[in-house]
């Protein structure tokens, strides 16, 4: 297991607290320290007074505009470019799909969740797979 100075950091935006919960689950499971916020505006003052390694947002969760909190994140943080993990649901809109191209936002869909969450997340933080960890609850 990573050591605590080692932990590696992970803001998780959401606004659903079951969702949030699953997420801080999973992110606890892979050794990882997690904060969380509600919104947009939360989120970038805890990045303004924190160091990240990685960003879960809902994109839909904010009391700010996608666009902005992606670009604020950016402007505070630029450590964080390429490291803000998209959670939302399918994307079709033309604006949500260029927000996520403009600023390299790795897009995970609700319905992919618990697959995708786990593997991005160890390849975006380098973190090894443990063999005697289970790290994705039982599905029921």
């Amino acid at each position: 297991m990573t050591s605590v100075s080692q932990r590696r950091k992970v803001l998780i935006v959401e606004d659903e607290p079951s969702i949030q919960s699953l997420l801080h689950n999973l992110i606890e499971k892979l050794g990882c320290e997690n904060t969380a916020a509600t919104n947009g505006q939360q989120a970038l003052a805890m990045i303004s007074r924190k160091e990240f390694d990685a960003v879960l947002l809902d994109l839909r969760c904010s009391n700010l505009r996608p666009e902005e909190v992606v670009t604020g994140i950016h402007e505070i943080r630029p450590s964080l470019v390429g490291r803000i993990l998209v959670i939302t649901g399918e994307v079709s809109d033309a604006e949500t799909l260029d927000l996520i191209e403009r600023h390299f936002l790795l897009p995970i869909p609700y319905t992919r969740l618990l697959q995708d969450l786990v593997g991005r997340l160890r390849a975006l933080l380098h973190i090894v797979p443990s063999p005697n960890r289970r790290e994705i609850p039982n599905r029921q």
